[in-house]
């Protein structure tokens, strides 16, 4: 029985709850094969994130190849890619296997605080990965970051949005998990805005959010999912997940990725 498959480039969570493993437990649950190119590893906790180290380039290179010349990918996402000479190599290497189904979630923060791309590599991440990507998923800072301003609100959600679609990528949806009010994600085509809210959820369950989200969307488009579509599954999967998340340590819990799959 054939299988719908995405790759996730990102880099590891020691906790579970973000990077590789998110993604990983987000394929499983939407009924998609799961593999990985890691970028960095972490020793990372609820509380943050303690340290990070970054795999050789030729060895992130030696992964795509192992994966991609074998098993394949019906789409990808990336996620954490601290360097410069990090997102270059990615950038080439989506080049060479032609992977049109790509989800760049520009990951530049940790939630606990921690810087994960260095200045020089949103430059990179700028010039080389966004001209390449299908979707781009940005939250507030994140988008602020990419666009030049600060993002609060839905008229300034547009403006951002109006610029980073101008930087290449054909979608950009920018996540608006931290509005006051409520959690509206915003779509853009270069045409139009098509907004995705759910009232806001009053939880600590939410680290790895932005990774299940930006992953999700990745599975439903190796499923076959049209954008809008691929946006509007990921929507409610973290959703939930969210709202039966974990709530385990001491700072962000993560979220339940198997909500509403198997019973706790």
């Amino acid at each position: 029985m054939a299988i719908a498959k995405a790759l996730t480039i990102a880099g590891s969570d020691s906790g579970g709850g973000a990077g590789i493993q998110a993604d990983l437990k987000t394929f499983m649950a939407l009924g998609v094969y799961g593999t990985s190119v890691l970028t960095a590893v972490t020793a990372q906790n609820t509380l943050g994130v303690q340290a990070v180290v970054e795999l050789p380039c030729e060895f992130v290179a030696q992964q795509f190849d192992s994966v991609l010349a074998d098993i394949g990918a019906d789409a990808a996402k990336t996620g954490m890619l601290a360097s410069a000479p990090l997102v270059q190599v990615v950038s080439q290497k989506v080049q060479e296997y032609r992977l049109r189904h790509l989800v760049v979630d520009p990951v530049m923060v940790a939630k606990g605080g921690h810087p994960l791309l260095h200045e020089e590599a949103r430059r990179a991440l700028i010039d080389t990965l966004l001209p390449l990507a299908l979707v781009v998923t940005p939250n507030l800072h994140e988008a602020g970051l990419l666009a030049g301003l600060e993002v609060r609100d839905r008229t300034t959600m547009e403006e951002a949005a109006r610029r980073i679609k101008a930087l290449g990528p054909a979608y950009v949806i920018i996540k608006g998990g931290h509005l006051e009010a409520e959690a509206c994600d915003l779509l853009f085509d270069g045409r139009a805005f098509r907004p995705y809210t759910v009232p806001k959820l009053n939880t600590v369950c939410t680290h790895g959010a932005g990774c299940t989200f930006s992953a999700a969307i990745a599975a439903s488009l190796a499923r076959g999912q049209s954008v809008e579509e691929a946006v509007a599954t990921a929507k409610a999967f973290v959703t939930r997940a969210i709202a039966e998340g974990f709530p385990i340590g001491q700072g962000h819990a993560p979220l339940n990725h198997l909500a509403g799959c198997v019973s706790r």
